[in-house]
């Protein structure tokens, strides 16, 4: 049987990584779609071909026009090309994407080439191939643009026509601020690609783990609503089986034991019995979502949620209170929960990493008050170390205790604890939580989840709710 947190990874990764919460991280970016690059390219056009223009008639200044507009030409046709050979809202591979974002790079080092080099203040827009690339593409298609942007830089550093100037005049920077300005454009393409690339990594994580807790809770409320629909075919089933065994008696009864249909008779009277028997005991299920078979004691509740984990051999110890003070057991079982498969999941995952971790004792504590309801699970464990503490609640984080300290246990890996705890964080405040992790005092970790009374069903049925 998958546990709590398997389960969870499951859904992401799938089952040859189920638990470990990698799975994005070895998937590619979605590629760009033609349509994008050709929709910037023209942008670029435009833009370049205005500064140009602008330049030549009305600053009247000394530039080379045919030249520069042919380079401008050069990306014209290439758009031209793409949108009438392919289909024009097709996406690309990385490959072809990365090719393009490299001939715009070196498109525009020409341009700026022909037009004064790293005196050009417009060499600033050397950065914009390499960041398109690191926010959309695979890092190894990323890579070749980023190389490709901070190759075509250097290279008008060394060779570069005169600025366009004013007739008879020439404008020329001191070398040594030409190259601290290539050392600028070179550490801006490089730092712009990295934090674009790692913003866009991040988004891609939160938006899979996002999409992995959604399908977690759509699968049980789905799995909710078969007991629902279970219920509701053992009510409507309830009313012919009935008229059956009423026929089967009345013919059972008219049939002499001697006749060869007695037997026939009396075996279908026994079975639409059972039928009817096995539909009751449908009727009478949690899941079928009726409003008292909902809510169940709290005990029982954290009873079904821990029970799967006192196989590890380690203690766990449930304690229920109210106000600070342990519940009496025969008022415990009038403390009524309702069953969410939010709580089920989530707290599951919580359970399931303190049993992984700790040394011999887990507590599963519950308190009830008038004006919230905390949940603490806590071990005694090494706790979290302070580097896992610091990202706790991000998903993929990739261990949760290094060192010596470290619980070992034959066969199970202490791996991929992120996305599960990430999902079980999110689950809970989904319901209006607020959860929060650390370290004990006394040794070991905690995990505490705090809900407002009313964003909590839980009440006392045999004094009615003491909110």
């Amino acid at each position: 049987m998958m546990t709590a947190l398997e389960r969870l990874g499951a859904f992401f990764n799938g089952p040859d990584d189920a638990g470990r919460g990698l799975g994005p991280l070895s998937r590619e970016k979605d590629p760009l779609r033609l349509r994008t690059l050709v929709m910037l390219r023209w942008l670029a056009i435009l833009g370049q071909t205005a500064m140009v223009l602008l330049i030549a008639f009305v600053f009247q200044y000394e530039i080379r026009l045919w030249l520069t507009l042919g380079i401008i030409t050069a990306s014209v046709w290439l758009n031209i090309i793409l949108t009438f050979g392919r289909r024009f809202v097709q996406r690309m591979r990385g490959w072809e994407a990365a090719l393009q974002l490299s001939f715009d790079a070196v498109q525009l080092a020409l341009l700026l080439g022909v037009t004064g080099g790293l005196n050009n203040p417009f060499c600033l827009m050397l950065v914009a191939p390499a960041t398109v690339a690191a926010a959309n593409l695979p890092a190894r298609h990323a890579m070749v643009v980023v190389v490709a942007a901070m190759l075509a830089t250097i290279s008008i550093a060394f060779w570069h026509l005169p600025l366009p100037w004013r007739p008879g005049e020439t404008f020329m920077l001191p070398d040594i601020y030409r190259f601290g300005f290539l050392a600028a454009i070179l550490l801006g393409i490089v730092f712009t690609a990295g934090y674009a690339w790692q913003a866009a990594l991040e988004s891609n994580r939160m938006e899979h783990a996002l999409a992995a807790t959604q399908a977690v809770l759509e699968r049980e409320q789905r799995l909710s609503a078969l007991g629902g629909l279970a219920a509701a075919a053992a009510h409507e089933l309830g009313t012919p089986l009935g008229t059956i065994q009423v026929v089967a008696k009345e013919m059972l009864h008219s049939l002499k034991k001697t006749d060869p249909l007695y037997e026939d008779a009396e075996l279908l009277v026994s079975q639409s019995q059972r039928c009817r028997d096995i539909l009751k005991q449908l009727s009478q299920k949690p899941e079928t979502r009726d409003s008292v078979f909902d809510h169940m004691p709290v005990r029982a509740f954290l009873e079904s949620i821990v029970g799967p984990y006192r196989k590890d051999r380690k203690e766990i110890i449930i304690q229920v209170l109210s106000e600070g003070h342990a519940v009496e057991p025969d008022r415990e079982a009038g403390l009524m929960i309702l069953r969410r498969p939010e709580w089920l999941h989530a707290w599951a995952a919580f359970v399931e990493n303190a049993v992984d971790f700790a040394r011999s004792i887990v507590w599963v504590r519950i308190e009830v008050s008038r004006g919230f309801v905390a949940l603490n699970i806590e071990d005694n464990g090494a706790g979290f170390s302070p580097e896992i503490l610091s990202r706790l609640g991000d998903p993929y984080i990739s261990s949760r205790v290094f060192g010596e300290d470290a619980p070992k246990a034959e066969g199970r890996s202490y791996s991929g604890m992120g996305l599960g705890f990430f999902i079980a964080k999110t689950l809970c405040e989904h319901t209006g939580a607020r959860v929060t992790f650390g370290n004990r005092d006394a040794g070991g970790a905690y995990v505490r989840a705090l809900w407002r009374r009313d964003q909590m069903d839980i009440l006392w049925i045999d004094e009615g709710d003491v909110s």
